[in-house]
Formats: C-alpha cells, sequence, structure tokens
C-alpha cells in the first residue's frame, strides 16, 4: 500500500508512544494520577508542558478518582481531554466512567492493563479494563505501540463523532508494551493535528426552546448529568446503546481514513484477521498475545495445518457481524482470556465470542484458555499445544473440556 505521507522512525515504548500521540493531538486538558506502569505517559507528556511544546492545561490530582471527574468537567466545557490509568486507579474511576458516558463526554484514555490485586501485582492482565465493559466507554485493544500511538490519534476523531460523543479507552498490555522499546512510525505534527481537526459541538435544545452548542457555556445554560429518574433514564440508556452501535461505522471509517494518510491499517479497525481465509482452527485474542500467536500460526502453516487467528482490536462495540463472518467456517475455535469471570464457567472475550456465535449457520467447536493472570508469560509452545487440542477436536467432533487454564501450576 502506497504511503501517501512522510513519517520519521522513532524508538519508542508505548507509553511514550501513546504521550508523543497526545502531544500531536492538540489536547486542551490532560488531568491524571500516577500508577504503575502508566506513569510514564504523563510524566513524558508533562515534560512536553514544562518545557512549552503544548499548550495544554496539565492537571495533577489527588486519585485517579479525581483524575477522571475533571476530564469529564473539562469536556463539558467543550474542550479535548485526556487521562490516563491502570489496574487500581481504573478501578477507583469506576463510578466515574459511567457519568462520563452518560454524559456523552468524549474523553480519551490510556488504560495499560495490569492485574488487579489481591495478592498485588503490576504486571499485565486484562482484569482492569474487562470489569468496565458495561460501562458504555469504547474499548479498543492494540497488538503494539506502533497501535498505540495510531489508536490514540483515532480515538479523538471517534469519541467526538457527532453520531457518538462517547468516551474511548486504548488499552496496551503493561510492560510487555509499555515499557518495550519499538520501532514507531510516527506523523508530521501538523498532518496529526490536520487529521483529528478541532472537536466539533453538536447543537441540543436549550432550556429556552433554542438550539445551543451541546457544553456548559454561561451564555446558554444548560443541565448536564442532573437527576434523571424513570420518567426518561430509560431512553437516555437506549440512546446510548444507538450511540455504540453507531460508533461501529465511526471506527471503520476513521481507521480507513488514516490508514489512507499512513499506510497503515489493523484489519478493518474493528478486527484483524490473520489467515484465516481458509483455516480449519483459529483461535482469538486481544492484545499484544497476538504478535506471538501470528508467529506459531505461519510455523504451522509451513507444517500444512490450515491454523489462523482472530485478534479483536474492539470488544466494545462487539463486532457481531465480522466474530460471525471470520469464525462460522472454521470447525474449532479456542478463545484466550487475559482475564476470567470467576464462576462465570470462563472468560470475558469466551462468553463473547460464544455469544456472536450462537446464531451461526455452521457453528464451531468454542473452547477456552484461560492464560497469562498477572503477567505470566505466553510462549509458543503453549500456544501451539492450544492448537493441537484444536486439530484433536476437529478430528475427533469431541471436546474433553471447555475452559482450561493454560500455563498454569495445578
Amino acid at each position: 500500500m502506497e504511503i501517501t505521507q512522510e513519517q520519521k522512525a522513532f524508538a519508542l515504548n508505548g507509553d511514550e508512544a501513546i504521550a508523543l500521540a497526545i502531544k500531536q493531538s492538540d489536547v486542551d486538558v490532560v488531568a491524571a494520577y500516577p500508577i504503575t506502569p502508566q506513569t510514564i505517559i504523563v510524566e513524558k507528556f508533562s515534560e512536553y508542558v514544562a518545557d512549552g511544546e503544548v499548550d495544554t492545561e496539565f492537571v495533577c490530582t489527588e486519585s485517579e478518582h479525581s483524575a477522571l471527574t475533571a476530564c469529564l468537567a473539562a469536556s463539558a466545557t467543550g474542550v479535548r481531554t485526556f487521562t490516563a490509568s491502570a489496574s487500581a486507579g481504573l478501578a477507583l474511576m469506576h463510578e466515574i466512567l459511567y457519568v462520563t458516558a452518560g454524559c456523552r463526554a468524549p474523553v480519551v484514555m490510556a488504560v495499560t492493563n495490569r492485574a488487579l490485586s489481591a495478592p498485588i501485582n503490576i504486571h499485565c492482565d486484562h482484569s482492569d479494563s474487562m470489569v468496565e465493559r458495561d460501562s458504555s466507554w469504547i474499548q479498543i485493544y492494540v497488538e503494539n505501540s506502533q497501535e498505540a500511538y495510531d489508536s490514540i490519534i483515532q480515538a479523538f476523531r471517534v469519541a467526538e463523532h457527532p453520531d457518538v460523543l462517547l468516551p474511548v479507552m486504548v488499552c496496551l498490555d503493561a510492560f510487555f508494551l509499555s515499557h518495550t522499546l519499538e520501532n514507531v512510525q510516527v506523523l508530521p505534527d501538523e498532518t496529526v493535528q490536520k487529521f483529528v481537526g478541532e472537536r466539533s459541538i453538536p447543537l441540543v435544545t436549550g432550556h429556552e426552546g433554542k438550539n445551543v452548542p451541546f457544553k456548559l457555556d454561561p451564555a446558554n445554560p444548560l443541565t448536564i448529568g442532573p437527576l434523571d429518574l424513570y420518567d426518561y433514564y430509560f431512553e437516555h440508556k437506549r440512546q446510548q446503546e444507538e450511540a455504540m452501535q453507531m460508533a461501529a461505522s465511526t471506527i471503520v471509517q476513521v481507521h480507513d481514513e488514516y490508514g489512507q494518510l499512513s499506510g497503515r491499517r489493523y484489519g478493518n479497525g474493528l478486527v484483524d484477521a490473520y489467515r484465516l481465509e481458509d483455516a480449519d482452527i483459529a483461535t482469538v485474542c486481544v492484545g499484544s498475545t497476538a504478535g506471538t500467536t501470528k508467529s506459531v500460526v505461519d510455523t504451522l502453516r509451513a507444517k500444512g495445518v490450515k491454523a489462523g487467528l482472530l485478534r479483536l482490536r474492539t470488544f466494545r462495540p462487539l463486532p457481531i457481524a465480522e466474530i460471525r463472518n471470520s469464525l462460522e467456517t472454521v470447525e474449532a475455535v479456542a478463545v484466550m482470556d487475559r482475564s476470567n469471570s470467576f464462576g462465570g464457567n470462563g472468560g470475558p472475550i469466551y462468553h463473547e465470542i460464544r455469544h456472536a456465535l450462537f446464531d451461526a449457520q455452521a457453528r464451531p467447536h468454542v473452547v477456552n484458555y484461560i492464560y497469562g493472570l498477572g503477567g505470566r508469560d505466553m510462549p509458543q509452545s503453549i500456544i501451539r499445544n492450544i492448537y493441537t487440542d484444536l486439530q484433536e477436536i476437529r478430528e475427533t467432533g469431541q471436546v474433553n473440556s471447555y475452559v482450561q487454564f493454560a500455563g498454569v501450576r495445578e
């Protein structure tokens, strides 16, 4: 694919790549509280502020709850806002995650996925963001630092689209991505600023019956986030669902425009299918594990095994049609979850994939592997064993165990 814009390569870790993307995206307010392993993002950005490289109000708050509250309040005035968090910090934000989405505030947040305690653990799994899957935040999971950079830039366009107006979290794996150097192709500042553009404020009917911008403005008073009892609450929740459905096509559109600009695409923006065209067996995952899995798929293909991979780039909105179209001709599917729904018979992604495939005309066997909790490695040997299990399921038509733990000491 022809790259339409000249770019420069920098050696960046995932956190630094996100900080640079924020610097280029003309953000008005950044409010944050440090927590490992996202701290580098706001530390690096604070350097940009101190050095006068950005015209951004940087707010150091006393907690993550306050950080998101500050972003929500700023966003309600019509400005562009960003924050970052992880693990217990994201959990402390829980209340305000729902408030932010309910107020239709297009805040963008980077989540450096880290395990929730106890026991205390600072390494990667997806338990923190999976807890928030029903909060009406769009969730994008990236495979590498390049995608982290690209996705943050796209996230502002998606969140602020008048048909969407929902907050977006871009999730990257702690340490595997956040602290590991990669070559990252970076667009010029002016190119990113032009792509992101200025935030567009839609018009709504105000208290006086006039069409006014949907923001807090003394000249045109509005109430945002009011008491909303059973007379209207239900309708507003339905509107959030409609916005989430609209978000899917917006993500695809913005992803396509960015692909034309940068020469980089991640599937269609919702799912990234790898060697699935004629696959008999396949795995499904999110995040950095996809890179390792692709190598295993290539090795198996060289041996004549028709293996494939489906990486979910967006978990919310869940791309039902794309999942079904990608997997319904596969005979056996293994869903790999880096989190667990305790007592729920498998991980959250497993539940969603089975749900998506339930009405498929040719429904494959679907099994689940919980792996990598607390940052435990997922080496190629374990992934190969999963594909071996899938081959046996395909050949025998029998599943011995639908949910297993991969790489754990029993």
